[in-house]
Parts: C-alpha cells; sequence; structure tokens
C-alpha cells in the first residue's frame, strides 16, 4: 500500500468510526420513555391556565402568581410524562414549568431554565428542579445560580454539585420501592446540600411514578397509583416551601 492509499484508508476509517459512532447516538436516544398520553388526559387540570412556550416548555398557572417553580424531566423520559406533576403544582398557587430537553437527557442543555426565567420576570420566588438525572442537572444549574433560587426540588435524584454552603430550602423526595435511584450514591452526596435540607420517603412509591410514562427499566413495583405519588409529592413540596 502506497503512501496515498494509506492516508485514504486512514481517512474513510475515521468517517466510517464517526459514522458509526453517530448510528449508535441516535440509535441511544431514539428509545426513550413516551409520555402515557391516555392516563395523563384524565388528569384534570382544575381551570389552571396551559401554555405552551416556543421551546415546547409546558407552563401551567392562574394570575397574580408570585411564586414558579422550573421542573427538569428524568433522564430519556419524554417531558409530557410529567404534564400532571405540573398541572397538580398549579394548584397549590404556583406557576409551574416543565421544560423540553434536547433528546431527552438534561444534560445537553442544562442552563435550559434561563428561557423560563426570562419569559416570566413578574415571578418573585422562583426553585427548580428535577427527577433523576433532571434532578442532578438542575443542581447543578442552581449551583451556579444559587442568587436567583430560594430553592431545589430533587425527586428521586441527588445533586453532585456542592450547595452546603448556600441558603438554597432543599426538598429530597423518593419512594421506598425505588430500586432505580442509587442510594450508596444517594446517601455520599448527601453532603453536598444544606444541613437543613429535608428527606422525604414516600411509602410504597417507586421511581418511575413521579412522571407518567410506564415502569421503568429495573425499577422496584409500585405499591400507590401513579396519581396518588404525583399528588403527595406536589403536597410535601407545598409543605416545605409554602
Amino acid at each position: 500500500m502506497n503512501k496515498l492509499n494509506k492516508k485514504y484508508y486512514i481517512l474513510i476509517s475515521i468517517l466510517v468510526f464517526i459514522l458509526l459512532l453517530v448510528v449508535i447516538f441516535f440509535i441511544y436516544v431514539g428509545n426513550y420513555y413516551h409520555a402515557d398520553l391516555e392516563d395523563i388526559s384524565v388528569f384534570a387540570s382544575d381551570g389552571t391556565y396551559k401554555e405552551v412556550l416556543d421551546d415546547n416548555t409546558i407552563v401551567y398557572s392562574s394570575k397574580g402568581l408570585s411564586t414558579g417553580i422550573i421542573f427538569y424531566p428524568g433522564g430519556k423520559v419524554e417531558h409530557l410524562a410529567y404534564e400532571p406533576l405540573v398541572m397538580e403544582c398549579a394548584k397549590y398557587g404556583y406557576l409551574c414549568a416543565v421544560v423540553d430537553m434536547p433528546f431527552n437527557l438534561a444534560v445537553f442543555d442544562v442552563d435550559r431554565a434561563s428561557l423560563v426565567l426570562d419569559k416570566y420576570p413578574e415571578i418573585e420566588n422562583w426553585y427548580i428542579g428535577g427527577h433523576s438525572l433532571g434532578g442532578a442537572m438542575a443542581a447543578s444549574y442552581v449551583s451556579k445560580n444559587s442568587d436567583i433560587f430560594s430553592g431545589l426540588i430533587l425527586l428521586g435524584a441527588y445533586s453532585t454539585s456542592d450547595l452546603s454552603k448556600t441558603s438554597l430550602k432543599v426538598i429530597s423526595i423518593y419512594g421506598s420501592e425505588d430500586k432505580v435511584l442509587n442510594m450508596n450514591k444517594y446517601n455520599k452526596n448527601k453532603k453536598n446540600l444544606p444541613s437543613s435540607f429535608s428527606e422525604k420517603v414516600i411509602s410504597g412509591g417507586c421511581h418511575s411514578n413521579f412522571g407518567m410514562y410506564g415502569k421503568q427499566s429495573g425499577d422496584g413495583k409500585c405499591l400507590i397509583s401513579n396519581a396518588d405519588q404525583i399528588r403527595e409529592t406536589m403536597f410535601l413540596i407545598y409543605k416545605y416551601i409554602g
């Protein structure tokens, strides 16, 4: 093989390798948990106002609100699956948004909350939270913007960012039957939270039931209904942040 042919061979090999990586990536992100639209359709919004922003963020609210909550969806979970949680959130008198992440992975746009903040400058008190990977990325975002937010909400999630010296109100909620959340990492990373953080365990709850997208691979058997876990989650959040 002469030098010219060798260069072409190396170039083609590199291009084939890159193409293979692209194919693998799109196969990976194309296999995600879809929202259960049938179940979501019977979860009533009770008169709250729904708005879909240009970036597909879903917002539920009513007039005259001063507190807002931004949710990041779990990894490889369609953001529509968290619409019932956002609906329930709005019933407690909050403006609530769940953002649509690129490829359903919050790691690709950790700063997505900024778009919601800019859209609603009238909101005085902001909280941010997320489920699973979304919770970790929400924690990462708030670690760089702790002056903007009043608190953080972790659902089946933990923070790898150090928030221990902040004045953030943090609540961590997970289900007693959660088999997806790595409890060793969860307990190890508690040190990253303010000492005043609140931890709540939903009896009978599992990892998947913070949204409506079916059972996540590897999760435990949920002993309460999907709707009941969502309602209990929001009640716990309301009791903590007021």
